[in-house]
């Protein structure tokens, strides 16, 4: 592994020097290791795997990029690591937190017909009413007018966050009430 990482530093600094065929040879070297890594946070995430490869060419991309910013005097396995990570995370937060599940193992379970609305709009549009001006509001903006939490942020001038949670509490009462009736 040593042996491995003190290549990878030697080709990186042969690479920033101007040999090229080095800086293939380094890009040909770290791609089935930066690959299985990806794989491996993905698994660990919970996420398809199928999606490594976008990672890979990401990294891959921000070393091309970022290459000059490395110091010759250090490692250069950290540095990738770092990248490879940061690029890990950042593919995450893009996909939110999501579950994959196979609509087909509860193929039999799945009711055949939509089920009857328990409120009618009207009672809906009553205790969207009765509810806070800024909760009305935004479950307004966002609920009924299919507006972003962006849109309705910079509308109301709101942080994304309230408005955020102006929404949970809107519709957490909202379903409290039509619970109750």
């Amino acid at each position: 592994m040593r042996e491995r990482e003190d290549e990878w530093t030697d080709l990186m600094r042969s690479a920033i020097s101007g040999d090229d065929a080095a800086y293939h040879r380094l890009l040909k070297a770290i791609t089935p290791v930066l690959r299985a890594a990806a794989r491996r946070g993905l698994a660990r995430a919970g996420q398809p795997v199928d999606q490594s490869e976008d990672i890979v060419q990401d990294i891959l991309l921000a070393v091309h990029l970022k290459r000059q910013t490395w110091d010759a005097n250090a490692p250069f396995a950290p540095w990738l690591f770092a990248i490879a990570r940061n690029k890990l995370i950042d593919a995450l937060r893009r996909r939110g937190k999501r579950i994959f599940v196979n609509i087909d193992d509860f193929a039999e379970t799945l009711p055949g017909e939509t089920p009857e609305p328990t409120a009618s709009p009207s009672e809906v549009t009553a205790q969207l009413q009765a509810l806070p001006a800024r909760q009305r509001d935004v479950l307004q903006s966002i609920a009924v007018d299919s507006a972003s939490i962006k849109d309705t942020a910079a509308k109301f001038s709101m942080t994304e966050g309230a408005v955020r949670v102006a929404l949970h509490r809107g519709l957490a009462s909202l379903t409290t009430k039509l619970r109750d009736r």
